[in-house]
């Protein structure tokens, strides 16, 4: 038996941390994988199914019933057309657009509340509430000193956003930009009541 020269990896030492798994693809399965990751949409197999798992924990996927009835906890989800949602927000008259949004910051923080087991108004919480809606498709929400920062949101309306992260965040809200990148500055918190 020869020595090898090749050293192990640390990680590879430990039995308890990583197990090898086969993952057998069919050819078209295979030559998939293989395009997206010449494209360069996808560095190789094994972060893709990093990738694929993570969505599917945080999504609740395993929850789901069947193809085209969704669930994320209590949230029924579907996959719609952000087109047609901005469609169907245009048919709000626009003095309501603050209030609807308000009403759907509120729906979110229940649901956030029941599957997450977060309160949406505790700032603490605030960065895995934002990463729920990223996951949801909501957009990228960031907190960056007294602002909120929404980076491709869906709905491009912002007073219907900043109704949606004050009914969701507890907070009043004063718009700094009103278009992608929507830019809001925190202007008072409400306190939780214990």
């Amino acid at each position: 038996m020869q020595k090898s020269d090749r050293k192990i990896p640390d990680a590879l030492k430990s039995n308890d941390m990583i197990k090898r798994t086969t993952i057998i693809l069919d050819k078209a399965e295979r030559e998939f994988v293989e395009s997206l990751i010449a494209q360069g949409k996808e560095q190789g197999i094994k972060p893709l199914i990093s990738k694929l798992l993570d969505i599917y924990k945080s999504m609740m996927i395993y929850d789901w019933c069947f193809p085209g009835e969704y669930y994320c906890g209590i949230s029924r989800l579907a996959l719609v057309n952000v087109e047609l949602i901005n469609i169907l927000t245009q048919e709000i008259p626009k003095e309501r657009w603050r209030e609807m949004g308000s009403k759907m910051g509120k729906a979110l923080k229940v649901s956030i509340q029941s599957t997450l087991g977060l309160e949406a108004e505790n700032e603490e919480n605030w960065e895995k509430v934002f990463e729920r809606l990223r996951v949801q498709g909501f957009g990228e929400i960031h907190l960056k000193d007294k602002f909120l920062l929404l980076k491709t949101p869906f709905i491009n309306d912002c007073e219907i956003w900043k109704g949606m992260m004050e009914g969701l965040l507890g907070v009043e809200l004063d718009t700094r930009n009103c278009v992608p990148p929507l830019v809001f500055e925190i202007k008072n918190r409400k306190q939780l009541s214990v």
